[in-house]
């Protein structure tokens, strides 16, 4: 039976091909991240479910000026971001992608992270063949960065975002993590450049994400 392995990668769109949704999370600074959680294509239609770290009035007023949305549902989680719940048709370049990806015995392991450098981080699991099969099938327009090819393992994909990443050494940075605390939230905030609440969002979700992986207890 072939070995099952895990291939991490970045993906990163050029201008021309990038989603108007995705180039919106790199232009705008109201909206830091989105992250897709789930979804499913079927009949030249994608229902996804995403969590978008900023604020929901800015990335709705968007949202809802694009014609192509077949429906939506937004709902802010009161911690600096929101659920979003969407269903649309695929555009020609999406089609090409998920094509690429549409291997038997691949799977995307999610969360699946479209950053604001214009990239789109994930992690797919199968056979060795599909997996080079699906990276030869990836349009040329697309620029690929393998980060890591291994054995499949409970601890696959991402851990902290870059942004959370960031938020800790801003932290770190102002005292905040120093006894007794030379700097507060406050502190995180202005290093960030963010509202407070949102940097004691990402400090909150950065370390919730560190003890669960300290603890084995990866989501």
């Amino acid at each position: 039976m072939p070995a099952v392995k895990s291939l991490e990668l970045v993906i990163e769109y050029t201008a021309e091909t990038i989603h108007p949704m995705h180039a919106f999370v790199c232009e705008s600074p109201a909206v830091e991240q989105e992250v897709l959680l789930e979804g499913k294509t079927e009949g030249g239609k994608r229902t996804l479910l995403f969590y978008v770290e900023g604020d929901p009035r800015v990335y709705e007023a968007m949202l809802s000026a694009r014609d192509s949305i077949t429906e939506y549902d937004i709902r802010p989680d009161g911690d600096g971001g929101f659920f979003l719940y969407i269903r649309a048709p695929n555009g020609e370049g999406e089609e090409l992608l998920l094509d690429a990806f549409s291997r038997d015995t691949v799977v995307v392991v999610p969360p699946v992270e479209f950053r604001a450098d214009r990239t789109m981080r994930l992690t797919a699991v199968g056979h060795g063949t599909d997996l080079r099969e699906l990276l030869d099938a990836i349009p040329s327009e697309l620029s690929v960065d393998i980060l890591s090819v291994g054995p499949f393992t409970r601890g696959f994909g991402p851990s902290l975002t870059d942004r959370q990443r960031e938020a800790l050494e801003a932290a770190q940075s102002v005292g905040y993590y120093e006894i007794p605390r030379e700097g507060g939230v406050e502190a995180v905030a202005a290093e960030l450049d963010c509202a407070v609440s949102t940097a004691s969002a990402l400090l909150r979700r950065a370390e919730s994400q560190l003890v669960a992986d300290t603890l084995g207890d990866r989501p």
